[in-house]
C-alpha cells in the first residue's frame, strides 16, 4: 500500500547533504591552498639555502 500525503523530511535531507558537501569542499580546498602555501614556503627555503643566504 503506497502512503498518501507529503514525503517526510526528503526537503530537509537534500539541504543537509548540500551543506554538508559544501563544508566538505570548503576544507578540501582550505587543505589544498595550505599545502601549496607550505610547498612554495620549503621551495623558496631550499633556493636561499643553496644560494648562502
Amino acid at each position: 500500500m503506497a502512503k498518501k500525503g507529503r514525503e517526510k523530511n526528503t526537503a530537509n535531507k537534500a539541504k543537509h547533504s548540500k551543506l554538508i558537501a559544501q563544508k566538505k569542499n570548503k576544507i578540501k580546498t582550505k587543505d589544498a591552498e595550505r599545502k601549496a602555501r607550505l610547498k612554495a614556503i620549503v621551495e623558496l627555503a631550499k633556493i636561499k639555502k643553496e644560494k648562502g643566504f
